[in-house]
């Protein structure tokens, strides 16, 4: 089971997120996300946020600006957890981080 449209934010309890195991509910099926989110040389800024959280983390070098509706930090535990998770494959894991945190934020910047 994946998650469904209109991909909102889900909650995630601490012990999830903690030890992320099992994401598909939290992510799109692969073919559902578009393809400038699994094509890497697409180079979106998207998918440029997620390279940077995967290799370098986020902290307070980052802002960002959340999509109104959308709860930042319901947001970010949702990604954190599909991030963090070793059980999908890295190119399905990275293309939901970038196309969902597309969705919920309308940017950010590098400080």
């Amino acid at each position: 089971m994946s998650l469904s449209k209109p991909y909102l934010p889900q909650e995630v309890d601490n012990l999830t997120l903690a030890f992320p195991a099992s994401v598909e509910d939290l992510m799109p099926e692969h073919n559902d996300i578009p393809k400038e989110f699994r094509d890497w040389n697409s180079r979106n800024k998207w998918l440029k946020f997620q390279e940077h959280w995967f290799f370098y983390g986020l902290n307070e070098d980052f802002e960002t600006y959340p999509k109104a509706g959308i709860d930042p930090e319901k947001a970010f535990r949702h990604l954190k957890t599909i991030q963090g998770s070793y059980q999908p494959k890295h190119e399905h894991k990275a293309a939901a981080v970038a196309f969902l945190a597309s969705l919920w934020f309308e940017g950010y910047k590098k400080l």
